[in-house]
């Protein structure tokens, strides 16, 4: 890499361009100035690449990138198929090599002052690249939307679970950044005072959503000051198919009123901005007015399933609305947010078809829709998530097989996978969406959620803040209660409780009087049970309430998860592991995953296979080092593999988190039912060191 201390000799190899030009969204490409490919053949070396562009000072550490992209092999395996990636990477960058890359025993890095990244241009020069100057980000013959078109990093999926949602992560900043960027710029643009720009800046906004009504308007009253009506009447009918088939929607009230004025008479056409009360203005206002607006008070997500849409036979079109309904109804046994059914977003009992003023009335967040294909004589059900904030925005989507005959097994099969999917994105998004009014209980607990699951104390006790500022906005709120629970419970757990017999009481007491306020949660039912087991050792009231919320919300993978930690306690690890596989099966992409892979760890330990346990859970406090209960099965299994000193660190990262932890206060807490399940767990502890009292 290139000395960052000589400036001058950085600022003149600066001076004569990238070195290489990377393409992240769509298909990744990778090229040299000179024209040659050198994008690695292989995906994770492709993933290192892409991890190192998005990366802050294109570094990241090696730890980080073997446990993310080889996460369910051995450390030795995973670290060996690392070296072999990165090698890969530097062969294909060949004689850049040495100038773009670099490497210690620590961390590899990427120049990214000498990179020409797609997804950063974009982000950095938004301005030059909506004004049309496009020669200072790429080559004038390129397109704009292949070089800008596309989803992040589109064909690096399924490369492994955490990967998959380290990618999620990125693709949701990425399209929050990039909206934010537009919706500033746009603002800018409708204020210009000459039509030409706002018509030029416009056409490129629209090539990157061509739904986006806002900048089709601004267009066609440009287009009208250009004395082109003709073609502000063709861009209308450009948007109504973008949205027709994006959505199956029509365009809104303001874009409509628009296309007919101009139709009428472009002359009546006035800026929205410069005539408030124009005849434009006055009658979309009055059609704005049949709309309700939000319901005061309303504290949840609306989350509307369109209509499955199937284009092949009456039979297939009938599944398609099955499978729609279904899954309506099993999304409405989720907590989070409210569901609205296909047939609320019908326009008659007979019709498929939807439209903008039907969305508009159940002021919806969220909207699932999918589509019925047959592929080589299968059936395949294509489904995805849109994020309707500000405008239909993709999040999630993937293709689900269906079963030949088309019925028996989809239940099992594809609705609950499906289901179980939507449940953490919308938690995801909605705990990490800067943009959205947080003044509500539901949104508070939203935002809470990733402060908790990262176990570290001031986040944590951030977390806490919220959770009591929403008990305050709605103290009858059993989601609410639930999570007060769950926080007082592992705040005593992670030691840093100064009074605990009021943390447990605390915790206890949430916990019943969210099963109460709502008995049909299926989530405070699991943090009721696992509080009875951690907290009561009361075993079979804990598999009592687990068994209610798996019956009322099977398809809710944080109980499947949950219930393991029980089983391990009672003895039976191979029950608990099962449990685990189906909450893995369920939601591949938790974003939370991290601090669930403990329960492995717990569960490995108490089957004695210490080899395993030892290998998860090294890569679970990895991934979260601020878990303290995370490194207690670790160190006990690596006290019974007899690898004392590779248990030290553990030990004493342990001993800086909980500084009180010895085995005497381990036997008085943890819950464990049988006396030879102790007697290992505790010879393990002992043989790493952990002081008896």
């Amino acid at each position: 890499m290139l000395d960052r201390s000589d400036s001058t000799r950085l600022s003149d190899r600066l001076a004569l361009g990238p070195v290489v030009r990377i393409h992240m969204l769509g298909s990744m490409r990778a090229m040299s100035y000179s024209g040659e490919n050198v994008l690695p053949r292989g995906r994770r070396a492709r993933a290192i690449l892409a991890s190192l562009c998005l990366a802050d000072n294109g570094r990241q550490r090696r730890s980080r990138l073997t446990s993310m992209l080889w996460d369910r092999v051995p450390d030795f395996q995973a670290r060996a198929s690392f070296r072999q990636a990165f090698r890969e990477l530097v062969v294909a960058f060949g004689p850049h090599a040495k100038e773009l890359l670099s490497a210690d025993r620590e961390a590899i890095a990427l120049d990214t002052r000498l990179c020409w990244i797609d997804a950063l241009a974009l982000l950095a020069n938004p301005q030059e690249m909506l004004k049309g100057d496009i020669a200072r980000l790429f080559d004038e013959d390129d397109d704009v939307t292949k070089v800008f078109g596309g989803e992040l990093l589109e064909d690096l999926d399924d490369i492994s679970a955490s990967f998959d949602q380290w990618l999620i992560g990125e693709r949701t900043r990425f399209t929050e950044r990039r909206r934010e960027l537009f919706e500033k710029q746009l603002t800018k643009v409708d204020e210009a005072n000459d039509a030409a720009d706002r018509a030029s800046i416009a056409r490129r906004l629209i090539k990157f959503d061509p739904t986006h009504e806002g900048a089709v308007r601004i267009l066609m009253r440009a287009l009208v000051d250009l004395k082109d009506p003709a073609q502000a009447l063709r861009e209308y009918g450009k948007c109504r198919d973008a949205l027709r088939q994006t959505l199956d929607i029509e365009p809104s009230a303001e874009t409509q009123t628009l296309f007919d004025m101009i139709r009428k008479g472009p002359e009546r056409v006035a800026r929205e901005d410069t005539a408030e009360q124009t005849p434009i203005i006055v009658a979309a206002k009055q059609k704005r007015a049949k709309i309700p607006a939000p319901a005061a008070g309303r504290t949840r997500r609306r989350v509307g399933v369109l209509p499955f849409m199937a284009s092949e036979s009456a039979t297939e079109q009938r599944l398609a609305l099955w499978l729609s309904l279904d899954i309506s109804a099993a999304l409405s046994r989720f907590r989070w947010f409210d569901v609205v059914a296909p047939v609320a977003l019908m326009n008659g009992p007979q019709s498929t078809l939807i439209n903008d003023d039907l969305l508009r009335r159940n002021e919806l967040d969220y909207v699932v829709d999918g589509a019925l294909s047959r592929h080589n004589d299968k059936l395949q059900i294509n489904v995805r998530l849109l994020n309707l904030t500000h405008y239909a925005k993709p999040v999630w989507s993937e293709r689900f097989d269906l079963p030949p005959d088309g019925s028996q097994g989809v239940h099992d099969d594809v609705i609950a996978k499906i289901v179980a999917r939507i449940d953490p994105v919308i938690l995801f998004i909605e705990g990490k969406a800067k943009r959205r009014d947080k003044a509500d209980a539901t949104g508070l607990i939203a935002e809470a959620l990733p402060l908790i699951y990262q176990m570290e104390r001031l986040k944590y006790e951030e977390a806490g803040r919220l959770i009591k500022q929403a008990l305050e906005i709605e103290p009858e709120n059993a989601m609410v209660a639930a999570w007060a629970a769950h926080w007082h419970l592992f705040y005593v757990g992670q030691g840093w409780a100064q009074d605990v017999p009021r943390e447990i009481a605390a915790a206890q007491e949430h916990a019943r009087r969210a099963t109460i306020l709502d008995p049909d949660n299926a989530e405070a039912l699991g943090i009721y049970a696992h509080i009875c087991a951690f907290v009561d050792h009361d075993f079979d009231s804990a598999l009592h309430y687990f068994d209610r919320a798996l019956r009322l919300n099977p398809n809710l993978a944080f109980n499947w998860a949950f219930s393991s930690g029980t089983y391990c306690y009672m003895g039976e690890p191979d029950v608990a592991l099962q449990r685990l596989e189906r909450y893995r099966e369920l939601a591949p992409f938790d974003p939370y995953y991290f601090w669930f892979e403990n329960f492995y760890t717990i569960a490995y330990m108490f089957k004695g296979d210490y080899k395993q346990a030892a290998i998860v859970g090294r890569r679970a406090v990895k991934a979260n080092p601020g878990f303290s209960n995370a490194y207690k099965p670790l160190i006990a299994a690596l006290g019974q593999l007899g690898r004392i000193e590779e248990a030290k660190p553990y030990v004493e990262k342990l001993l800086a988190l909980e500084p009180n932890f010895t085995i005497r206060r381990f036997v008085a807490g943890y819950p464990i039912k049988k006396d030879s399940d102790r007697e290992r767990y505790i010879e393990g502890l002992r043989k790493a060191s952990i002081p008896d009292t």
